[in-house]
């Protein structure tokens, strides 16, 4: 599969799931801040907004493994891809694809890098552009500015569905289901622009163990390529 192809499909994801016909991941391209937001939500809606955010807050880091499943609009499988995430906060991620390829996605408060063994290539990105079109990385942030531009809907006190307010954002819509009065993330789903979700079910969840420090570093290996779009 083309390279350049391959890396759109995984930085598109982590705002939602963009899928390419090898691999996907949840990260979001840069791109301009995003405008044309809709209505001033409701009291209802800004308290559900709240008592997610107070949510998370207490979710400072985790480690999970993932497994995830890619339908298309009409509910057929794409695809089936299984990794480890770690999560720490302020805007620490560490997003490692293991199965069908082998794909490495690290934040490390600046910098958004995604790695191909492949094809011996990294990439990287100004993480603060990658934020506005990245709601997964609402886990990571209590910032209100990142925050105004999405709002919240609940069907529960154990699940939240995140709706970005800019018309044209890549990921629609992110629901956190919560085990049951708990702060513990059992599972999320992605839905992007295309009408494609992304189901990921989490297992092995540790939100006591600080994940290690180096997990959230990168070093470009020794004879791969960098295109730094920085």
């Amino acid at each position: 599969m083309n390279f350049s192809l391959k890396k759109t499909a995984l930085l598109s994801f982590f705002s939602v799931v963009v899928l390419s016909s090898a691999s996907t991941s949840v990260f979001a391209l840069p791109f301009n801040e995003p405008t044309n937001f809709i209505e001033k939500p409701s009291n209802d809606a800004l308290i559900i907004k709240s008592n997610l955010m107070q949510k998370l807050a207490k979710l400072e880091y985790f480690t999970a493994n993932f497994n995830q499943q890619v339908l298309d609009g009409e509910g057929n499988e794409l695809q089936n891809a299984m990794g480890t995430l770690a999560v720490k906060k302020p805007n620490l991620v560490h997003w490692q694809t293991a199965e069908p390829d082998e794909s490495l996605i690290v934040s490390d408060g600046d910098t958004l890098w995604f790695f191909d063994p492949f094809v011996e290539q990294v990439s990287a990105y100004l993480l603060e552009k990658a934020l506005f079109n990245t709601p997964i990385l609402l886990l990571t942030s209590s910032d209100p500015t990142l925050w105004q531009h999405y709002s919240v809907s609940s069907t529960d006190e154990n699940n939240y569905l995140i709706h970005a307010n800019d018309n044209n954002a890549q990921v629609k819509t992110l629901e956190l289901r919560f085990k049951k009065n708990s702060n513990m993330l059992n599972s999320f789903t992605i839905l992007d622009a295309t009408g494609q979700l992304s189901l990921f079910k989490l297992s092995q969840f540790d939100q006591v163990t600080v994940p290690e420090s180096a997990l959230f570093t990168f070093k470009i290996p020794e004879g791969v390529e960098l295109d730094d779009q920085r």
